[in-house]
């Protein structure tokens, strides 16, 4: 695959491409966001501390680190179609999975069919995002992921929502009455709630394996098959000859723990003010709502008013900004700073992935891969958080992890992103 230009096929069919793609980010979007209320579900379906409860976006983001790499081997064997595809029957693995041992409340089986779903995304990670940043201009690459982040973030908007309401519905009332039953009467109490997931999950695991199928006879075009023209471009080159994409790779790390942190631990941090868990659970559609909001934003402004180094700029100074307004408020406007860090952190990977690939050539694949890697940080950053709160108030615990990971971006942005490459 060349960086010049899409394929011949792609080219002609544009739309087409890219309403598929963005069919397969609105699933990417539906799981990974399913991870902040499914942070309060388990704390009380497993009766779980915060720390274990957290190991569901630890085990999550960990899945892509551990896959990235492979999911580019199985890519360049089969091509774009069928790892999708096979990614797609992956998550549906996984989700018949993290259905069956959370109905017997098995948390190891249920974090390792959490694994295997993440798994499935990594795969799809790492097809679609080089597909569409190559889907025309590198100078656009941000206002087409834009597309893509915005059929992601109305997913994300609607998963917390739908589960909310299908399994997490009167949770709190769970809660007071699994505090004040017998240990025979929490067991049942709990087996019952555990057990309300299962059903959703065979549903998803089903709409997935069709899609699988669905993708194999869909009109995407096998970008493998038709690089040839640029199969001997860059020969002898490795990854370690272009220091942007790993100063990139890092940048997404830090990124991603950032949106997680806003995203899945919103909850846990309203919920340190002693907001009730029944609103709590919510609280992920509205840092999504600001994403949509800042993806909206980034469509019509780059690159037509600005570039997307500049806008990942500003959003940087924003994710500075918004983190102190969040530590020096209380309550519910400190929760709503909190989730005003979605539209910071909006065009931050649309913006960064385009810039870490460009110039790679036919070491795109690879790169995609190493990025991809970088997903790690919504496990490790999280994880810090809910182990520092334990010893540190939770307002100043997001603070020290927030801000680092902005001003790197902001470096990223301004100098970071051209490492290593020839001056235009």
């Amino acid at each position: 695959m060349s960086t010049a230009a899409a394929s011949p096929s792609a080219a002609a069919r544009p739309i087409v491409s890219i309403a598929i793609i963005g069919g397969l980010f609105f699933i990417m979007g539906w799981f990974t966001w399913l991870n902040g209320p499914l942070i309060s579900f388990v704390q009380l379906a497993f009766d779980l501390d915060v720390v274990n409860a957290f190991l569901v976006t630890f085990v999550a983001y960990l899945s892509y680190f551990v896959w990235a790499l492979p999911a580019s081997a199985i890519l360049d064997r089969t091509g774009m179609k069928k790892g999708m595809a096979i990614g797609l029957w992956v998550m549906a693995v996984g989700a018949v999975a993290f259905g069956q041992f959370c109905t017997q409340r098995w948390y190891p089986g249920a974090l390792g069919g959490l694994f295997v779903i993440f798994a499935g995304l990594a795969i799809l990670q790492t097809a679609s995002n080089p597909y569409i940043s190559v889907l025309g201009p590198i100078e656009s690459g941000a206002q087409r992921i834009a597309v893509m982040g915005i059929c992601n973030k109305i997913a994300g908007i609607l998963a917390p929502i739908v589960l909310g309401t299908v399994v997490l519905h009167g949770m709190g009332d769970i809660a007071t009455q699994v505090a004040a039953a017998d240990a025979a009467g929490k067991e049942r109490l709990l087996n019952e709630f555990a057990a309300s997931i299962h059903t959703p999950y065979l549903l998803m695991a089903g709409v997935l394996a069709l899609l699988g199928v669905a993708i194999l006879f869909s009109p995407l075009p096998d970008v493998r098959a038709e690089r040839g023209a640029n199969a001997g471009a860059d020969d002898g080159k490795s990854l370690f000859q272009f220091p942007h994409v790993w100063l990139g790779a890092l940048a997404i790390f830090v990124y991603v723990g950032a949106e997680v942190m806003a995203g899945d631990a919103i909850g846990t941090y309203g919920s340190g003010f002693n907001i009730p868990v029944d609103q709590t659970k919510f609280f992920t559609s509205f840092t999504l709502g600001g994403m949509l909001l800042g993806y909206i934003v980034g469509f019509v402004t780059i690159p037509r008013f600005i570039s997307q180094q500049r806008y990942l700029a500003i959003s940087a100074i924003l994710g500075v900004a918004f983190t102190l307004g969040a530590y020096f408020t209380t309550g519910y406007l400190s929760v709503g700073f909190v989730a005003a860090l979605g539209f910071a952190n909006a065009m931050m990977w649309p913006a960064i992935f385009p810039l870490a690939i460009h110039g790679l050539g036919r070491l795109i694949e690879r790169g995609s891969a190493l990025l991809i890697m970088g997903i790690a940080g919504g496990a490790v950053i999280p994880q810090l958080f809910a182990m520092l709160k334990q010893h540190l108030h939770f307002q100043l615990v997001f603070l020290l992890l927030m801000v680092p990971c902005y001003l790197y971006i902001l470096y990223y942005a301004r100098r970071g992103h051209r490492v290593g490459l020839p001056k235009d």
